[in-house]
C-alpha cells in the first residue's frame, strides 16, 4: 500500500513517516527521500539512494514495529529550499534530517539521522 500524499511542510514527512512505517509501507518510506538520499539507520549503518534505503525498510517493517509520534520540533527553513527537521522520540532518542524543497514545491529528505541518543 502507498501513500499518494506529498509533503507540503518539511515537517508533514516526520508524520507521513509515521504513518506510513506502522502501515507497513515500504514504498511509502522510501517515497518520502530523494533518489540519492543518505539514511543512517540501523545505527553504525549508512544507506545511500533509494534501492539501499528499500531494504532497511524490507527489513524494519519486517519487525512490525509499532511507532508512536514524538514531540517534533520546530523544522529551521533556510527561507529557500532547504531545511532541518527534528523529533524527541518517546524512546529518548532525538531524528535530525535535512529536507529539501522539489522543484514541485513539496519536501524530500535528503540526509537522515533517526537515532541520535539525547
Amino acid at each position: 500500500m502507498t501513500t499518494n500524499k506529498a509533503a507540503t511542510e518539511p515537517n508533514d514527512l516526520g508524520r507521513y513517516f509515521i504513518e506510513r512505517a506502522n502501515a507497513g509501507d515500504v514504498d511509502g518510506l522510501v517515497a518520502l527521500y530523494e533518489p540519492d538520499a543518505v539514511l543512517a539507520f540501523p545505527p553504525g549503518h549508512i544507506a545511500t539512494g533509494h534501492a539501499e534505503i528499500r531494504k532497511v525498510y524490507e527489513q524494519f517493517v519486517a519487525a512490525a514495529p509499532v511507532l508512536s509520534p514524538g514531540r517534533q520540533h520546530l523544522a529551521l527553513v533556510n527561507g529557500g529550499d532547504v531545511a532541518i527537521t527534528a523529533a524527541s522520540l518517546t524512546n529518548g532518542d532525538v531524528t535530525v534530517e535535512i529536507a529539501r524543497r522539489q522543484p514541485d514545491g513539496t519536501w524530500l529528505w535528503a540526509v537522515d539521522q533517526p537515532a541520535l541518543t539525547a
